[in-house]
């Protein structure tokens, strides 16, 4: 079962958080405390948006947590999905699946026309898992960013 998040789940999407970050070798990046991810979910001005994945007995199997945002060559939103994450003992049994079609389902319901997200190129099993939904890769892209010190001294 996919639904909505909801404040109560803030303490189990900050551990599957960390669950993700350790998986993706970056735990000690992953520096967002409870009371952050409560405040992009459900603070005054939300910034992001999250769905849960429930087995048939109500635990939580995974979360994907997502934000809109905007092309400029369509003119209309998207989704940017920045963590989708199922628990390891939870694989395999379609909760990953079942949150992007719910993310895929909001997008045709309100016209938006892209759901992007990243992947690590080491991550095969994310990467097979993806293509065979039939997303493809945008090779001819490369991301960049800027955090800490390089971002403080641009915006300083």
């Amino acid at each position: 079962m996919i639904r909505h998040a909801t404040a109560a789940d803030i303490p189990a999407i900050h551990g599957m958080v960390r669950e993700l970050a350790d998986y993706e070798k970056a735990l000690d990046e992953a520096n967002a405390t409870e009371a952050q991810l409560h405040e992009a979910l459900f603070g005054e001005r939300p910034a992001a948006y999250a769905h849960i994945a429930e087995t048939d007995d109500g635990e939580i199997a995974g979360f994907a947590l997502w934000f809109l945002n905007f092309s400029t060559w369509r003119g209309v939103h998207g989704i940017y999905l920045e963590d989708l994450y199922v628990r390891p003992e939870r694989r395999g049994g379609g909760h990953g699946k079942a949150l992007l079609t719910e993310l895929a389902r909001i997008c045709v319901e309100r016209g938006y026309e892209r759901l992007e997200w990243s992947v690590l190129d080491w991550n095969a099993p994310s990467i097979a898992f993806y293509e065979s939904l039939g997303a493809r890769p945008q090779d001819e892209w490369t991301v960049y960013r800027l955090t800490d010190g390089a971002l403080a001294e641009l915006g300083g």
